[in-house]
């Protein structure tokens, strides 16, 4: 367990395909409802899976300026919404801060996708001149905080973990673990990603890892279900202020959640599959709860993370069982994936959101589309309603192409 510097979480901002906002993406979670549909930025009837879950009525224009929007990726877009809604939710004022002591860690899996693909097909359609240069940095998955940085005058240290789909629990745990070496008072912490291209959206339905029900886009994806086919990919943003537990309480902050330790492991098994007893996962999970000192006992939910694969999920119970024990039966652990879609580098932090709102409110999101029960898949993942429980230690868990884990606990604020 750490002796360093106690983290506190003091805000918090989203964007996904629920809402605009972390309330009404929560709210919409504890509803159980889906943002899932057909795609309608271009025509995908060509396309195996033809179903996202895309943000809807997001106008970039409300935070950037004419020439930043045509400049910046959708990636930094939902980054800039989400982090203005974070600043203004912890009342931190930066014009007070040493920005020295500020940093910034927010991930990616796949960075502004969009312009890379957009310009290919230019550059092979039209040639070199059709390539617009002020637009090469935003292909920089790195863009996105380095932006946020210049945008807000932020000197301390400034990052961007690429883990795959694991990047939003990476981003929070590493920018909590540089306030605890003192490297920072404040960071703004989290993930986003927009990826919903053709050349994604084909890959990952021939890899065949995405559902294919493009006729009932709200049911297709069903993580733990007998009956499941694959993930739905979705976008999204969603970023944390993290400050020293001594810098919150100067500033007279109102404090969420506090940090509690991350494991992070490799499986070394295959690039597309996981493990298939969860060996590497199980690992990370044990090493969150060393991290933060608590047995499976303490352990009061899970947000999983839940693709709607069928070898991940599986894995993923087998992976509870190693690190819980008897425990594992006991600890609810719904996916959101069904309801926000795969956000890919977001969707780690996406888990970190439910664990802070499942503490403030005492109620914890479904696994919606949940109807038969997989017998590899026998532990309790909060089918189709919203439950009322006491949360004062969560976990969320992120499991990456690759075999990357990264799992991390967050837990009640006790004085």
């Amino acid at each position: 367990m750490h002796s360093q510097r106690r983290v506190v979480i003091t805000g918090m901002g989203a964007v996904s395909g629920l809402g605009l906002d972390a309330p009404s993406t929560w709210e919409g979670m504890l509803a159980g409802r889906t943002g899932a549909g057909r795609i309608t930025d271009y025509d995908p009837s060509d396309l195996p899976t033809q179903i996202a879950v895309t943000i809807r009525g997001f106008d970039p224009s409300r935070y950037l300026g004419r020439r930043d929007v045509r400049r910046l990726g959708r990636v930094t877009h939902l980054a800039v919404a989400a982090t203005e809604e974070a600043l203004a939710h912890s009342g931190l004022d930066l014009e007070q801060e040493d920005r020295t002591r500020v940093g910034i860690e927010i991930g990616s899996a796949f960075g502004a996708l969009d312009f890379v693909e957009q310009h290919a097909i230019a550059i092979h359609e039209r040639g070199p001149r059709a390539i617009n240069p002020a637009k090469a940095p935003a292909v920089l998955i790195t863009t996105t905080p380095c932006y946020l940085g210049i945008r807000y005058g932020i000197q301390g240290p400034v990052n961007s973990p690429v883990v795959a789909c694991a990047t939003g629990v990476v981003s929070v745990g590493q920018a909590a673990q540089r306030i605890q070496r003192g490297e920072a008072d404040v960071m703004i912490a989290g993930g986003t990603d927009a990826y919903l291209t053709p050349l994604i959206m084909t890959s990952f339905s021939r890899l065949g890892a995405m559902t294919t029900r493009n006729d009932e886009p709200e049911t297709a994806c069903r993580p733990f279900d007998l009956t499941r086919d694959g993930m739905i990919i979705g976008e999204g943003a969603a970023v944390f202020i993290l400050e020293s537990l001594e810098h919150a309480q100067a500033r007279g902050a109102t404090i969420l959640a506090e940090y509690g330790g991350m494991g992070f492991t490799l499986d070394a098994y295959n690039m597309a599959a996981p493990h298939p007893e969860g060996e590497g996962a199980a690992r990370a999970m044990l090493l969150a709860m060393q991290d933060a000192g608590l047995t499976p006992e303490a352990i009061d939910y899970i947000s999983a993370h839940g693709t709607g694969t069928k070898l991940n999920d599986v894995a993923e119970t087998r992976a509870m069982k190693k690190a819980l024990g008897q425990r594992a039966y006991q600890v609810p652990a719904p996916s959101i994936k069904p309801m926000i879609g795969h956000a890919m580098g977001a969707s780690g932090a996406f888990g970190v959101l439910t664990i802070v709102k499942a503490i403030e409110t005492g109620w914890i999101p479904p696994t919606i589309n949940y109807t038969t029960p997989d017998p590899e898949c026998d532990l309790d993942y909060v089918p189709n309603q919203a439950r009322e429980h006491e949360v004062n230690a969560g976990m969320a868990n992120a499991f990456g192409f690759g075999g990357q884990n990264a799992s991390i606990i967050i837990k009640r604020y006790l004085p």
